[in-house]
This record gives C-alpha cells, structure tokens and sequence, in this order.
C-alpha cells in the first residue's frame, strides 16, 4: 500500500509517499481503507519531533482520516495517534464514527480533532451549559481562522457565547464573522490584551483557547475575568508556555490542559461529547471548513502551507478517490 511516511526528525521535507507492508491490525482495532486525511499543526510539530511520544522514524504519519471500514462497508470518519496517512490504516473502534451521508470524504476528515477539541474546551471552561442569569459566556480565541478555531466558533454560537478571536488577516476575519464571530483580531496590527480590555470594558473573557505557548500563555492570563481558564491545547511556537503568576493570584485564574489524546481514550468523556456534536450535525448547524485539498503526492506543499500559518480552516490530503 502507498502511505506517507517520515524518513527523519527534519521537518516537512523528510516526508514521501512510500511502498509500505499492508498493517497488521491488533485486537479491537479494524482496518479502515482511507480516503482523505485532516491535516493539524501537531502533525507538523511531529515532522520535527516535538510532539510527545514521536516514535523513531521511519514512520508513516497522520492521525485524523475518513474512509471506509473494510468488514462493514460503512463510511467512517476516526481519529489515530499515528498511521492514518495511508492507504489502509488500523483504527479501534471507539475511536471511529459514522460519516454524515451529506458529507464528502473531505468534510469527515476535517472533523475529528477539530470538533471534539472545540468542544472539549468549551466543557472545559464549563460554558456547554447556559450561564447565570444576567451574564454571557465570553471566550477568546486563538488563530480562530484554523482548523479549530473555525469549529470553535461555530460551536460557540450554537451556545450563546460572545467570541473575541485573534488572526493574521483582515481577510480570515471576515470569513469567521461569517460564521458568527463578533469581534475579531488582527494581532499584527492590535494587541490583542489591549484590544479584549477595550472592548470588554476591562473584565476580560471567561476563557481563552491557547494553542500557541511561550509568552502568548501569560498574555491570554491577563484577558480573562476574575475566576478565567485558559485552556491549553497546543504550542505552535514551539516555546513552552509561560505563566503571569501574578494575574493568576490577582482574578483566582488557572490554566487547564486539553489533550485529545488522552481525553480520546475515556468514553464517558467522548460519548456525551459526540451525542452532542451529532444531534447539531444532524440539524447541519456545523460545517467543516476546509481551505484547500492537496493530492496524496503534495503532501510536503500541505504540511508547509500549515507550518507557515497560511491555511484557513482545513488543509485535507486526498489519499484516495
């Protein structure tokens, strides 16, 4: 089978589609034949060994795909820590899901880590419930043009709560004000603590989802009200994330971890969290946003256009027709 695999800890450059052994599957898991996968920043960190657990190369990588299950037939979409990239790809079960039949393959790929990590910081920052009377969840978001940043706000809406969210371009903001954005960023023409201080008047947002590290972790801790989480998800920059103590102390703040993969393993997290997320895919109030769809053999041209922060919402490999 064809699969994508890394060679070396060197970045994107290291990847090539290779002949690889047909996988072996292990109890519990089926063998999915793979239609597209859903590239995330993680999967670019993983090209330069700064994801947790990386194992040595080679590898074939990837660890969001949709296709179709090899024993039943049935349209898939899952989720994998590693070896979704691939032709065939073995998945266990609770780790797949049923693809909506008004979604393409594309659309499925483009949902797992998105949707559920979305969603999971919302259940996280505790706004998946209806707030206090007489006031209204607020929540900042971090690279909201991205993959989970555009899931984030289409969740948000669908729970009443007011989203402040920072990106590079004028033009990605308007595509997310579309979605139901209310205040967006440009983070290189605003600072974006100024900006939430501003406009909330100086109390700030309940939550920020923080998927960038270093000094943008301290930053995020002076934009929340007194009682805030930030909700950690990531370190795009690559630094490790720093605290204000002080701002901690001065609102009771914390700082709270989100990591799919190990929330991915507990069902009576994921289980009230996809019954939720299928009952709005049903009503089709949540539409996976994809930017661009790059054939199997672009996948170095897909893994750049991510590292280089140019998407907006998804970039999908199209691994099969």
């Amino acid at each position: 089978m064809k699969a994508l695999v890394l060679s070396s800890l060197s970045g994107p450059e290291a990847l090539s589609v290779k002949e690889s052994p047909d996988p072996d599957p292990k109890p519990g898991q089926t063998l999915v034949w793979v239609r597209a996968g859903g590239l995330n920043f993680a999967d670019v960190m993983t090209t330069k060994g700064g994801y947790p657990g990386t194992p040595p190369p080679p590898m074939i990588v990837g660890r969001e795909f949709s296709g179709v299950e090899e024993n039943s037939g049935r349209r898939v979409m899952g989720y994998a820590q590693w070896a979704a990239f691939a032709e065939r790809t073995p998945a266990y079960s609770n780790m797949l899901w049923p693809v909506p039949d008004h979604w393409s393959d594309e659309d499925a790929a483009a949902f797992p880590v998105n949707y559920f990590t979305a969603y999971l910081g919302y259940w996280q920052a505790a706004m998946t419930e209806a707030a206090r009377p007489g006031r209204t969840h607020r929540v900042l978001i971090h690279a909201v043009a991205g993959g989970v940043g555009t899931a984030a706000v289409q969740i948000g809406r669908l729970l009443g709560v007011e989203m402040y969210g920072t990106s590079s371009s004028d033009e990605k903001l308007s595509k997310v004000k579309e979605l139901g954005l209310q205040h967006g960023i440009n983070y290189k023409r605003h600072d974006y603590e100024e900006t939430v201080k501003n406009l909330t008047h100086g109390e700030g947002v309940d939550a920020v989802f923080e998927m960038l590290g270093g000094e943008h972790t301290a930053k995020s801790l002076r934009c929340l009200r007194d009682f805030g989480k930030v909700i950690q998800y990531g370190t795009a920059t690559g630094a490790q994330p720093k605290l204000d103590v002080r701002a901690l102390y001065a609102k009771s703040a914390s700082v709270q971890g989100l990591w799919l993969t190990y929330l991915s393993q507990k069902q009576e997290i994921m289980g009230p969290a996809w019954e939720r997320l299928s009952a709005w895919i049903k009503e089709r109030k949540l539409t996976p946003q994809i930017g661009q769809v790059f054939p199997f053999e672009r996948a170095v041209e897909a893994y750049k256009l991510l590292e280089q922060g140019k998407n907006y919402g998804k970039v999908i490999l199209k691994v099969a027709a």
